[in-house]
């Protein structure tokens, strides 16, 4: 049986959208849910909202979302961001919120809690991130959007960052999408058309600490919404299609304070000597099926082998040439899938880089009163 294609009635929505609210906000509730999928609901509120502190906690039945069983059902919402909303605007708004168990304990999905604390125990080391998000675009029969039905598009290479018909697909979608993020305040920072047709990718950075995995998770939120007016899936899949297509990945950009001042290059070394020692524990933290889009080609590196290089697009970890010429700047880890939790990349990252330049800092003090 066919799914029935439903594409939001707009023109017919906005005569109920200029009405008044008489004073009441509406603020819709989003969380991340056991399975890594995004959910949300609405409620009103009797005043504008000014801080995060203002807003009230509130819960939902985690049995249908794959977070709690069915007898201790009630897991609590904590909102911890707010951000105009775009669809309803006026001072309506979208929170972001985490999820907590009733005895207050984290919910096990919840790994904002984690990353967080390594944030702030590696706070002075101001690292920021900037996340490359790839993805594809589907139509509602699960068929790549755009592509003829039964058959394929002409082979790879006049579609990234291209321009005209048979070349570019959705950019209704994509530039809807754009003006949402910014409507927000998301830092959305670029877009463009990926290499196979029909995927995109839009940048999010730089974001210091916790606040990447905030934006990154509502940017993805305003995507599946925009997405639904026009009747569009979005895929984060790192490997959508089998074949000689490319995957979808979420490149991780990283830059700590030492990094991008002169000299910075010696700790982006260190940083890659740590991460090539952590290799495989990160890699299982990059998301799931990653091992389908890491296979060392289609610009990817090895799933297994850590690799580095300037400029090296099959690399694990890429120096842009920039980088290399100035001396100092920042990184981008190549390895984590369009499909990650950007908690715990950046978590781990953060753990693992600021670790990594706190012991080398810790370490020539106590050479220097050695000596």
């Amino acid at each position: 049986m066919s799914e029935s294609v439903s594409v939001e009635k707009t023109q017919i929505l906005q005569k109920y959208l200029d009405l008044d609210q008489r004073g009441v906000i509406i603020a819709e509730y989003v969380w991340i849910d056991g399975t890594g999928h995004l959910r949300s609901k609405g409620r009103s509120l009797k005043k504008k909202i000014t801080s995060v502190e203002q807003l009230p906690e509130w819960n939902f039945d985690g049995s249908s979302t794959n977070q709690a069983p069915g007898n201790d059902s009630d897991i609590y919402l904590k909102p911890v961001a707010y951000y105009p909303d775009p669809f309803r605007r006026g001072d309506n708004i979208v929170v972001l919120a985490a999820c907590y168990n009733n005895d207050g304990t984290p919910n096990k999905f919840n790994h904002r809690h984690e990353a967080a604390k390594l944030f702030n125990a590696h706070k002075d080391e101001e690292i920021w991130f900037g996340l490359e998000q790839e993805y594809t675009l589907f139509d509602m029969y699960d068929d790549v959007y755009g592509w003829p039905k039964g058959g394929y598009p002409a082979p790879q290479g006049p579609y990234y960052c291209g321009v005209g018909a048979g070349k570019v697909y959705a950019r209704d979608v994509i530039e809807a999408h754009y003006r949402a993020c910014l409507y927000a305040g998301i830092e959305l920072s670029g877009i463009n058309a990926e290499v196979m047709p029909s995927q995109w990718e839009f940048q999010v950075g730089p974001c210091t600490g916790i606040e990447m995995g905030d934006q990154l998770w509502m940017a993805r939120y305003f995507l599946h919404r925009v997405a639904e007016e026009f009747g569009v899936k979005i895929s984060f899949h790192p490997k959508p299609l089998k074949g000689d297509w490319n995957g979808a990945g979420c490149h991780t950009n990283v830059s700590t304070k030492k990094m991008r001042q002169p000299g910075g290059m010696k700790y982006i070394e260190q940083a890659i000597e740590s991460l090539s020692k952590r290799h495989a524990e990160h890699i299982k933290l990059y998301g799931a099926d990653n091992d389908q889009r890491l296979t060392g080609r289609h610009e990817t590196a090895s799933m297994t082998n850590f690799s580095s290089g300037v400029a090296n697009r099959g690399a694990s970890i890429r120096i842009p040439r920039s980088v290399a010429k100035e001396g100092y700047g920042y990184f981008e880890d190549r390895r984590p899938a369009s499909n990650i939790d950007p908690y715990l990349v950046t978590g781990i990252m953060c753990e693992t880089v600021c670790g990594a330049i706190e012991n080398a800092d810790m370490s020539k003090e106590f050479d220097r009163e050695s000596s």
